[in-house]
């Protein structure tokens, strides 16, 4: 059975590209919309395995669908295939979206992501990676962390911050960060972005589960 799609773009000339490439490759896009508030109302009426939403849309915006379809606890999954590179759309991933993609890549990783996503992990487009600095070849360099440098990536991977892992281990939050600087050196990640060990965290969503 073929996956059902909705796809949602306030462009009719890349709403119908899109659709006919995903056609073509064999999935079954259930129905389409040119606003936040149209998709929203189809995707609460169809549910479809997959919903692709254009971020800039008219009346609600495809991370506000996300998040309403979220509250609903309808079991859609969110792709957010845009021009924007935005790091409140990144800290959705995991949370309210499944997979981030941005237009100025190739409709294969589109196909990609898709399949990723069907499969049950999230995805982030490679040019958004390439933007944040991030480094995709960093799972080996997690057995490199210490136990305590394990447990304070866990709390992080929960949203706890280093005042609050702090209390959590009986440590000082000038230790907690020393930690945090040396987990960032460890695993190989660019300084240069504030949020890039957030952003590896959501981009190894089942880095615990091994």
């Amino acid at each position: 059975m073929s996956t059902t799609i909705i796809l949602a773009d306030d462009h009719p000339l890349l709403l119908n590209g899109t659709k006919e490439f995903l056609e073509t490759k064999w999935y079954n896009v259930i129905d389409t919309a040119t606003d936040g508030n149209t998709a929203y109302n189809k995707i609460i009426e169809l549910q479809p395995d997959i919903a692709i939403l254009d971020f800039d849309m008219p009346k609600l915006n495809g991370l506000e669908v996300a998040q309403q379809i979220k509250r609903k606890k309808i079991s859609t999954k969110v792709i957010i295939l845009t021009l924007h590179k935005q790091e409140s759309i990144l800290q959705e991933i995991g949370q309210s979206i499944h997979g981030y993609v941005t237009k100025d890549s190739a409709l294969q990783e589109l196909e990609a992501c898709l399949e990723s996503v069907k499969n049950n992990s999230n995805y982030i487009g490679e040019k958004l990676k390439n933007s944040i600095h991030f480094n995709g070849d960093t799972d080996s360099n997690v057995k490199e962390l210490s136990p305590t440098e394990i447990k304070i990536l866990k709390y992080l991977d929960k949203n706890l911050n280093s005042t609050q892992i702090a209390e959590e281990l009986f440590i000082s939050k000038r230790t907690v960060e020393k930690h945090r600087s040396n987990i960032i050196k460890k695993l190989e990640i660019d300084t240069t972005n504030q949020n890039a060990l957030f952003v590896w965290l959501k981009n190894h969503p089942n880095i615990f589960n091994t």
